[in-house]
C-alpha cells in the first residue's frame, strides 16, 4: 500500500486523537458523542501509524509531498 499522508497530516491526527482521548477519559465527552468522537480517534490514529489514509485515495490526495530520488554513489 502506497504511503500518502506526510508528516504534519500525521501529527495533527495524533494530536487530535490524543485530545479526544483525554476528554473521554476526563468524562467531558460521553454518550453518542463520546462514541463517534472515540471511533474518530481510533481512525485517526491507525491511519496516522500506517501512513495512509483510506479517503485520500478516492479523491487522489497525497499530503506526503514529493519525494527526492536517492543519488547513487559512483
Amino acid at each position: 500500500m502506497k504511503k500518502n499522508m506526510g508528516v504534519v497530516d500525521r501529527t495533527i491526527r495524533t494530536v487530535g486523537a490524543i485530545v479526544i482521548g483525554i476528554l473521554l477519559i476526563n468524562g467531558t465527552i460521553s454518550g453518542a458523542w463520546g462514541v463517534v468522537l472515540g471511533i474518530v480517534a481510533a481512525a485517526f490514529l491507525l491511519s496516522s501509524a500506517f501512513a495512509r489514509c483510506p479517503l485520500y485515495v478516492p479523491c487522489h490526495i497525497s499530503t506526503r509531498g514529493k519525494e527526492t530520488p536517492v543519488a547513487s554513489k559512483v
